[in-house]
């Protein structure tokens, strides 16, 4: 098992400095972030916008709630993501997490470019190979990754609260097929709450990317994340306890 806490510590300007605490026990359940602070390494997590384009990002810090410190993820107008990279990659196990959403963001509609806002998610990122990708997609994740220099990963399920698409609801991201969506949380859900979420990535990554590959790919990363600068509206999240097992 691997369990990760996450320790964000807001840097003004320059945004965030983020790092994680890898623990292998038998335990279910992460230590205190605040318990572990002093023995985080730096710069496991980090935070990455959108390559050439200059948009506020996506605010990341811990607070405390209910005798714990949870992550506490702000939208602004704002983009950015919060992802860990696995070195080496790692197979895909079992995601547990459990999140609150106390503001929405008004007017997102994940099925068009211009309401493809999220206030919280969480992202399982794949090596999925070139070769397993259409040509004109391989040929736009090539560019991708070399104007970022970041070795950006050929598939991405990613788990979100959105009010307006019923739960259970799958659909690919408005710009980009490498990317789908399952809605775990809606508007039946009551907002200043926490909900908890146990997902099998495996069957997941080949209920989006079936068509795509036979097997289920290394897991390079986690990402969590919050936007909304398509809608140019705002929201208010919060994260905790999450935690990966291979299996």
């Amino acid at each position: 098992m691997k369990l990760i806490a996450i320790r964000a510590l807001f840097t003004g300007a320059t945004g965030l400095f983020l790092s994680i605490f890898w623990l292998h026990a038998s335990a279910q359940t992460v230590p205190p972030m605040d318990a572990v602070a002093d023995k985080l390494p730096p710069g496991a997590w980090r935070v990455t916008g959108l390559p050439a384009v200059k948009k506020p990002f996506t605010r990341y810090d811990t607070v405390p709630m209910d005798a714990k410190t949870v992550l506490r993820v702000q939208t602004d107008k704002s983009y950015s993501n919060l992802t860990y990279t696995f070195a080496p990659a790692i197979s895909a196990g079992i995601l547990r997490w459990r999140w609150r959403l106390d503001q929405p963001v008004a007017g997102a509609d994940l099925r068009r470019k211009d309401g493809d806002d999220t206030p919280i998610k969480v992202c399982a990122l794949f090596d999925l190979p070139l070769e397993n990708i259409s040509f004109f997609e391989r040929n736009l994740l090539r560019m991708a990754r070399n104007a970022t220099g970041q070795y950006l990963p050929g598939a991405a399920v990613c788990y979100v609260w959105d009010q307006k698409l019923a739960t259970g609801t799958e659909l690919t991201n408005a710009f980009t097929k490498r990317v789908h969506y399952v809605v775990l949380n809606s508007a039946n859900t009551p907002l200043q709450q926490w909900v908890s979420h146990k997902r099998d990535l495996r069957t997941d990554f080949m209920l989006s990317f079936h068509t795509e590959s036979a097997t289920v790919p290394p897991l390079l990363g986690i990402t969590v994340g919050a936007d909304a600068d398509n809608t140019e509206g705002s929201s208010l999240a919060y994260l905790d306890d999450l935690t990966h097992m291979e299996q």
